[in-house]
């Protein structure tokens, strides 16, 4: 009786929790789990503040004050200012190589303190359109950004990261992709080297060129390519599953696998166009500011159009898919200076409040659906179905060590938490 009491709580140990236990691979559970973070800037700290406080809740259901968010994602995808929060939530520590680099916390943070070195104001005053080069000098964000992230590479993220860029010498996407390192050795990049490319927004901020095992890298801001990234990682875990990746492929074939995916917007805010009949006086200069905006804003949309395929609004639909944006953003908050940036942490604290809203891909207007309450209660959901799949894969890679046959199993009960 006693070996069988000990039996029990080693293995309650190994599994329940999952206090700082790297996360085993799909093979093992249910779901693919996915990280996106858009690009906007200073307005990352909108993310940031929901992440904050994803991580707390998760903390609270695993009953681990270490727990973090590259333990519960299989993909940590971002672009522009997203691209640098995934870099950051995804490298590992270099006192303890086990954990992140940074918390959801702690990035919050690095926007509110250097927000206004990056975005210098007094180095800018005297710029205008029509200044040659950017508007900022970008030496600060590449300075800090090697010195947070110093010497790690991709193949050293806890996590699989998804980064895209934009080359503009050769005019087409990069994909700093984990899961592409065996196939282009040249993506194994620093993960400093990537953030700062993937920001570099133009007009605002330098290009970046890099070399990386003699491949010459000519980049800009993400955006380019994907303002959000969340359709590009989507697609990276599909190439896996069509190639076979015996990481993604279920070891108990009676489960199906899903998709899980959290994507998260930087804010938008609501712009009308000129019309028809202004804009058929337009100069190439007016349409050319128009199409900027215009795209920014299609391409956000466009992305929503191809995630519905994947993930249909249906309570039959085997994947799961939560957007957290802020659709009516104040475009005046949207600055460095000390008010500014505290209220976009208001604002990303009131989108908590929000009522969850998805995107209508016929119309591309968002709507509130009732029954899925605030965005804050959706992310309770959501912490739950992570921590409830990481429980399982840690089951199921036990009992692979112990040569037991996999069944069908029922995941560990739901620990839901009260809002706080």
């Amino acid at each position: 009786m006693g070996a069988f009491l000990l039996f029990v709580l080693v293995f309650a140990s190994q599994v329940i929790g999952g206090f700082n236990t790297k996360l085993p691979p799909p093979a093992y559970g249910n779901s693919i789990t996915i990280l996106s973070i858009d690009g906007g800037g200073i307005k990352g700290i909108i993310p940031s503040v929901v992440l904050q406080r994803l991580e707390h809740i998760l903390k609270i259901v695993s009953k681990d004050e270490k727990a973090a968010l590259a333990d519960y994602f299989d993909v940590i995808a971002g672009t522009s200012t997203g691209g640098l929060i995934a870099a950051m939530l995804a490298a590992p520590n270099l006192n303890d190589t086990s954990r992140p680099a940074f918390t959801a916390k702690e990035i919050l943070q690095f926007y509110l303190d250097y927000g206004q070195s990056i975005f210098n104001q007094t180095a800018a005053r005297n710029w205008t359109h029509t200044t040659p080069g950017p508007k900022f000098d970008g030496e600060f964000l590449r300075a800090k950004t090697r010195e947070i992230l110093q010497e790690t590479r991709l193949h050293d993220t806890l996590t699989n990261v998804v980064i895209p860029t934009f080359d503009i010498l050769l005019l087409h996407p990069v994909i700093f992709s984990s899961f592409k390192l065996e196939e282009i050795p040249s993506l194994d990049a620093k993960l400093s080297d990537i953030a700062i490319g993937t920001s570099a927004a133009p007009t605002l901020l330098p290009p970046y060129f890099f070399w990386n095992r003699r491949r010459p890298f000519n980049l800009v801001d993400g955006g380019i390519a994907a303002g959000s990234p969340a359709l590009v990682a989507v697609s990276e875990v599909m190439q896996q599953l069509n190639e076979k990746n015996p990481n993604f492929i279920p070891v108990n074939p009676n489960e199906p696998t899903k998709i899980v995916l959290l994507s998260l917007g930087c804010g938008r805010n609501t712009i009308l166009g000129p019309g028809s009949l202004l804009a058929k006086t337009f100069s190439y200069n007016n349409w050319t500011s128009i199409l900027a905006l215009g795209y920014a804003s299609a391409a956000a949309d466009i992305h929503e159009y191809h995630l519905a395929s994947v993930f249909p609004d249906s309570p039959s639909s085997e994947n799961y898919y939560l957007r957290v944006e802020e659709y009516n953003l104040n475009p005046s908050i949207v600055n460095v200076t000390e008010e500014g940036m505290q209220k976009l942490v208001k604002a990303g604290e009131d989108l908590l409040k929000q009522p969850v809203k998805i995107q209508n891909v016929t119309s591309f207007v968002p709507y509130v659906k009732p029954s899925e309450g605030t965005n804050d209660e959706a992310l309770t959901r959501l912490a739950d179905i992570l921590y409830k799949e990481k429980e399982l894969r840690l089951k199921m890679k036990s009992m692979e060590k112990r040569g037991q046959p996999f069944t069908a199993s029922t995941p560990p009960p739901s620990r839901m938490v009260a809002m706080e």
